[in-house]
């Protein structure tokens, strides 16, 4: 597919437009539409035949950008790191990849979680007391290298040498395959249960607001990363000019979509004698960049200006009151699908 951009559709939340992500609407937003995306696939993109919908998890896609096997993925920087983390540890192997947008949705935390610990005793003192007493120690975790490589500077910021080196990642409550080391049980879920009742020393988990781990009773002892999720992409595209500019008109769309979200445009007319006083509340609002937008009429003045719906300290009613108060007329606020500043706001 030497002519298209193959593009890692993730399953799952983000596919469904009921849910959070809503990955359909910003990708309408950005100017591509898809079909059958929402119903599982497969996935197509009606308005652009050079794009290439491969529905896929978003567990999967750093390998499969790392194989070439897709261009550019739409995934959380959890997963992703976890399977560079993987090459790194299982093929001592380091494979580069790069993020070339947020999409500023699936923010979610990995965190170290145990039992609570007895007063007065500190998780590092506690993890010190493990590491010198014992000769395994079990983590439960959905990401297993991200656990291998927290536990690695762990033992090494508490004074452990190359001794607690040796891993082995493998299925909950096998026999270890190692005799001295960290044994990580690769889990699909209920993380904190294993946790709770004993069956592991402590998990890693993926949480976004600690609800579920405190329900269980356990305790959030360290925070490993934060994860969000983003467009990646292997950068050995650049070699193949055809396919890199696609990705550039895609990044560049998409990275207008999500900058407009939550933005409108104010448009309103002001008489010629009104407009000092609004120039003023305008600038000291810092409701214009370089200079505010204006089309000069004979009579009257028509401005636009750009502002965020969210932003409790400049409320958009408060605005358009205030604009209102100081002579402005005809306010009309326009919804923003994309706004692209220019090609300088994306930098692959």
């Amino acid at each position: 597919m030497e002519d298209k951009l193959i593009i890692g559709m993730p399953a799952g939340s983000l596919a469904d437009p009921k849910r959070g992500g809503n990955l359909v609407t910003l990708l309408k937003a950005a100017g591509f539409p898809t079909r059958g995306y929402e119903a599982g696939g497969p996935t197509t993109f009606p308005l652009h035949g050079m794009l290439f919908g491969w529905d896929g998890r978003p567990q999967e896609f750093g390998a499969q950008l790392a194989l070439h096997e897709v261009d550019i993925a739409i995934g959380g920087d959890d997963w992703i790191t976890e399977r560079l983390l993987e090459y790194r540890y299982e093929y001592e192997k380091t494979i580069t990849l790069q993020k070339i947008l947020s999409l500023q949705r699936g923010n979610v935390r990995i965190v170290v979680v145990n039992a609570p610990l007895p007063d007065n005793t500190s998780f590092d003192g506690w993890m010190e007391t493990l590491l010198r007493e014992r000769r395994i120690l079990r983590v439960v975790s959905e990401m297993p290298y991200l656990a291998i490589d927290w536990f690695r500077g762990k033992k090494d910021a508490l004074g452990f040498g190359d001794d607690w080196d040796a891993f082995s990642v493998q299925k909950y409550n096998t026999p270890p395959k190692i005799d001295h080391g960290l044994v990580v049980y690769e889990a699909w879920g209920k993380t904190e249960a294993k946790v709770l009742n004993g069956g592991v020393d402590f998990g890693l988990e993926i949480t976004q607001t600690g609800s579920a781990i405190r329900n269980y009773g356990l305790q959030i002892s360290e925070e490993v990363m934060t994860s969000e999720t983003g467009l990646w992409a292997n950068p050995a595209i650049k070699e193949q000019p055809g396919k890199y500019e696609i990705a550039r008109m895609f990044l560049l769309n998409l990275y207008g979509a999500v900058y407009a979200e939550n933005k409108v445009l104010i448009l309103f007319n002001t008489r010629k004698d009104k407009i000092a006083p609004i120039l003023e509340f305008l600038e000291s609002n810092g409701l214009f960049g370089d200079e505010p937008t204006m089309n000069e009429g004979v009579n009257f003045t028509e401005f636009s200006i750009q502002m965020s719906m969210s932003d409790p300290k400049l409320p958009l009613a408060q605005v358009r009151y205030e604009l209102a108060r100081l002579g402005a007329t005809h306010i009309e606020t326009v919804p923003l699908n994309s706004c692209i500043p220019g090609m300088d706001a994306i930098d692959f």
